[in-house]
């Protein structure tokens, strides 16, 4: 498949709370959730907009290590944030080019990754080390 002939997925329902929390605030997005591996090999190709507050949240169920993603038949950029096990933010991909088949590493071991609208992120102040809260992540037991 090709991004000229590029066939998506639906959106994936029903849309789940997650909740990012940042320096300025907590922010709430609605977001579908890609939890299987065709869901999670589809992603967001194809599609023409993100909305503002929503996303695409994979969920790889274990900790992963030398996740990578690119942007193969991805014809809009995006944030693309590496969440660990017990749910903070590992890294972020900043603005990736749309139709870009570079991979872009975690840079660790995660168990999430959202992806957001291209710019998002640092719109609303999201940074390593921010919280997420979803129910696939949970804190260290100890």
């Amino acid at each position: 498949m090709d991004a000229a002939h590029c066939v998506g997925q639906p959106v994936l329902k029903p849309l789940q709370p997650l909740t990012i929390e940042t320096a300025k605030g907590p922010v709430k997005f609605m977001v579908e959730f890609a939890n299987t591996d065709r869901t999670r090999e589809y992603g967001e190709m194809c599609r023409k907009s993100v909305p503002a507050f929503g996303g695409m949240l994979f969920d790889f169920k274990a900790p992963m290590t030398g996740v990578a993603f690119w942007m193969r038949n991805t014809i809009i950029p995006l944030d693309i944030v590496y969440i660990t096990p017990d749910g903070h933010v590992l890294s972020i991909a900043r603005n990736v080019p749309a139709l870009d088949e570079t991979p872009v590493p975690a840079g660790g071991t995660i168990r999430g990754v959202l992806e957001l609208r291209a710019g998002r992120a640092a719109e609303l102040g999201i940074l390593p080390g921010d919280k997420v809260d979803h129910r696939i992540f949970t804190a260290p037991r100890g």
